[in-house]
């Protein structure tokens, strides 16, 4: 048996993880016997022997010369498979059901392995959290020009904020935040700069005209294109004074988020401490419920997984934490008639203790 894998590792992130290469065309992978295998056309394999990380990589030609079959990705499984020596393929759930559905017909088996085709990806490696500390830290360059622009920002007579004389808009700032991104390196993905309503939506994009008085909730997750590895960073802004209801809403958050920081350690179960959590807000006067036909309170996970993609598994509440896992704490609470707040951090889970990444100050008043 082989374990075999087939996409492009723009893409797919297994794909990614085992080559170490982003290679835009789909192509086979396979491991067989504690070696590793990549099926590349001329076009790819001689950047990849300089830097893809696989035992052996063998000409596409080799395997199918007649290079009216070579385009058939079956023709090259079952030349692979002949080369390699298996009759079953053990691939993920994500695998081309087309090509196995063929391939199975030629004579090949497959077993789908269930649940993550490669567990290691769970716990990431000191090289890996480098990674994906530089994409942080890229997020928090974004989250420092957005600082910066609020504070010089003011209110018009309908509280409406200007910059540079022109109306300041989601769509506007969030621009200038995915320009710092993308000049250091970045790949800014669905940035999330919501107001005023739109903030009680934890994935609403945002747009329209930034206003004073009202939450702002900034969420950045950038893709480093170097690595392919992400970063994750959440805060809360208002320009000027909060009112009294949004004020605590954003300090029950803080300390929630303070909370989990000082209780999360290896052997953590991450299911108790998210009900425990929403347990404290609830009895804060912060009920998570159904109203009116919208969910308010704190209705989304305490936090996820992150690397080579943006949530990937462990679930902060599948279990007990273990060291080498990368995961966000971002609780968050929504209330349309207050406004909505998350504060976001990223920490990596060591034994006896956490280590929080994330160096962006909590600065919520922006005067």
């Amino acid at each position: 048996m082989a374990r075999v894998l087939y996409g492009s590792s723009e893409r797919e992130a297994d794909l990614r993880y085992a080559v170490r290469m982003v290679i835009p065309d789909p192509f086979f992978w396979a491991e067989k016997g504690g070696r590793t295998y990549a099926v590349l056309g001329p076009l790819e394999i001689d950047r990849a022997r300089r830097t893809a990380r696989v035992d052996e990589l063998i000409p596409a030609e080799e395997l199918v010369p007649e290079e009216g079959k070579r385009s058939d990705p079956v023709e090259l499984l079952l030349a692979l498979a002949q080369r390699l020596r298996f009759r079953v393929a053990e691939v993920p759930e994500t695998f081309p059901l087309g090509v196995a559905d063929r391939a199975g017909k030629q004579g090949l088996r497959f077993r789908v392995r269930q649940g993550p085709f490669f567990p290691e990806r769970q716990r990431k490696s000191e090289e890996e959290i480098g990674w994906i500390t530089e994409a942080l830290r890229t997020a928090e360059a974004g989250m420092e020009r957005a600082r910066e622009i609020l504070r010089e920002s003011r209110p018009d007579a309908k509280r409406r904020l200007r910059w540079k004389e022109e109306e300041l808009t989601s769509e506007r700032l969030r621009g200038e935040i995915e320009a710092v991104i993308a000049r250091r390196g970045g790949i800014a993905e669905q940035s999330i700069v919501a107001g005023g309503l739109q903030a009680c939506d934890p994935h609403e994009q945002g747009s329209g005209p930034l206003h004073a008085g009202e939450a702002i909730v900034i969420d950045l997750f950038p893709r480093s294109r170097a690595s392919g590895y992400y970063g994750d960073l959440s805060r809360t802004f208002v320009k000027g004074e909060p009112s009294e209801a949004l004020q605590r809403l954003y300090d029950t958050v803080a300390a929630g988020k303070r909370w989990v920081l000082e209780t999360m350690r290896e052997g953590t179960d991450g299911r108790a401490l998210h009900r425990h959590l929403l347990r404290r807000f609830a009895q804060a006067g912060y009920p998570t419920e159904r109203r009116g036909g919208r969910w308010v309170g704190f209705f989304h996970g305490t936090g996820h997984s992150l690397g080579l993609e943006i949530h990937e598994p462990p679930r902060f509440a599948a279990g007990r934490f273990q060291a080498g896992q990368v995961m966000t704490v971002e609780p968050g609470l929504y209330y349309p008639e207050i406004g909505g707040v998350r504060l976001e951090d990223l920490v990596v889970v060591e034994r006896g203790a956490i280590r929080n990444l994330t160096r962006s100050p909590e600065e919520f008043k922006i005067p």
